[in-house]
């Protein structure tokens, strides 16, 4: 039970410190990034291991940091030359980090074991039992001390910078304008981004740190417009998925980093198919409610320049509309039950004719 409580609350804070930040590399079309530093720490981790002479976790945590700042760097550095783009610099940057360390560890450390499955999904069915002792005493799982610190510092970060974060993501120029520092904002987002990776990496693995920081942030962008709600809208999605991540992977008898990354990517469906402004269906049934409308459009100037101005009746026979008007049967059908149902149109003797309220709204377009 205690296992299990130290699991699912160690999911919600990595969750909520990855959710913070990601809202801003969402919006800066910088998705990739978590994912080139989750990749790129590899070297620095080899640095602290070789300084500590063996594994130590703020020797790792410090080379991984460094590490991942300098891809921070070394990628600004490539897109201010104008000759590569953004996911360009990233593709060339974070492969070399990685093979970097990967060539390092097989010359120098070949005795060293590396866990492949603990650097991508990461120990955090686990996360009881690695203790954090402090004077020789034990005060409580590490994972949990790291994730509920990272909350804490990105909550401070983005509280007091959030204005200045606002501007310097959708107008620089602005920002700029007003005395704020664009560039010092983007080098202090990197900063924090690269931190709470590399502190999110040790605990939960590859997978879920970019999992957790861009997923629910883009499913956040699906469901509205406001940032101070997108923000709020990606810490929930990211904490609702920790948790029923942890339940699937429960029932499933699967790993609990995996079903926590796979329920972001099931949230994010979910907004992209239902988001009631972005969503598919939302995008679905205002195309038919656009269609429908033209179409009711068309059968009431069609009336009213046919019987109303010519007298020409069997212009108004409802068999004769689908050929006419090149309708299906069936979408005529629906169209005519539509209008009547309006007050637009009624039915006489198999014939359609103009209600007033049809004659003056066909008048109108008519007009128009």
């Amino acid at each position: 039970m205690i296992s299990a409580i130290v699991i699912i609350t160690t999911g919600i804070f990595i969750a909520t410190a990855c959710a913070l930040l990601g809202t801003f590399l969402v919006l800066r079309k910088m998705a990739m990034m978590s994912d080139a530093i989750s990749h790129a720490i590899l070297p620095g981790l080899v640095l602290g291991y070789f300084l500590a002479q063996g594994p130590n976790l703020l020797a790792g945590f410090a080379g991984a940091a460094l590490a991942a700042v300098i891809t921070v760097a070394v990628v600004e550095a490539l897109q201010n030359t104008r000759k590569v783009g953004g996911e360009s610099a990233i593709g060339i940057v974070f492969p070399a980090m990685f093979a970097l360390g990967t060539f390092i560890v097989s010359k120098y450390f070949a005795n060293v074991h590396i866990d492949t499955d603990a650097v991508l999904f990461g120990n955090i069915e686990f996360a009881s039992l690695d203790l954090l002792e402090i004077g020789g005493r034990s005060v409580g799982p590490q994972a949990l001390w790291l994730g509920g610190l990272l909350v804490i510092l990105n909550l401070g970060f983005v509280g007091l910078l959030f204005k200045e974060l606002k501007l310097a993501t959708f107008d620089p120029g602005l920002a700029t304008a007003l005395g704020f520092s664009p560039v010092f904002i983007h080098y202090a987002l990197m900063t924090i981004v690269s931190v709470t990776t590399v502190g999110a990496f040790t605990a939960v693995g590859s997978v879920l740190v970019v999992a957790l920081m861009i997923v629910p942030a883009a499913a956040a962008y699906l469901l509205t417009d406001d940032l101070k709600r997108m923000i709020i809208y990606a810490v929930l999605i990211g904490a609702l998925s920790a948790v029923v991540g942890f339940f699937v992977a429960l029932a499933l008898d699967a790993s609990v980093a995996g079903s926590m990354a796979m329920m972001t990517g099931v949230c994010f469906l979910l907004a992209l198919l239902f988001s009631p402004a972005h969503g598919l269906v939302a995008k679905a049934r205002r195309l038919e409610r656009q269609r429908f409308k033209v179409a009711m459009d068309n059968l009431l100037v069609h009336l009213f320049n046919h019987t109303q101005q010519r007298g020409e009746e069997h212009e108004a026979e409802v068999a004769h509309l689908s050929t006419e008007l090149r309708w299906k049967p069936e979408f005529a059908q629906a169209i005519i039950r539509q209008g009547t149902s309006n007050g637009l149109v009624q039915r006489i003797n198999g014939h359609l004719a103009l209600t007033e309220q049809g004659q003056r709204q066909a008048q109108v377009l008519e007009q128009g």
